[in-house]
């Protein structure tokens, strides 16, 4: 999870989904260190932004799916 976050260039906060119910169950908040985010995305999957698209040494949060095109784009390139 640490190098795909790394990857797209996000910070956990960033790739969390903090409406789901597990996000407020578990207590978690803007504030909670990254440790813990990543630990909660790893145990509910639920948690985690999607699609994320990974292409080599590089990935985007493809929400809108048109940055995973600009992703594919500029790798074929």
């Amino acid at each position: 999870m640490n190098d795909l976050l790394k990857k797209a260039g996000l910070r956990p906060i960033e790739a969390v989904r903090k409406k789901e119910a597990v996000f407020k169950e578990l207590g978690l908040s803007d504030d909670a260190p990254d440790d813990e985010l990543i630990n909660a995305m790893v145990l509910h999957p639920q948690l985690l932004q999607r699609p994320i698209v990974e292409v080599g040494d590089r990935a985007v949060l493809a929400r809108p799916v048109e940055k995973a095109l600009e992703l594919i784009d500029g790798i074929s390139k």
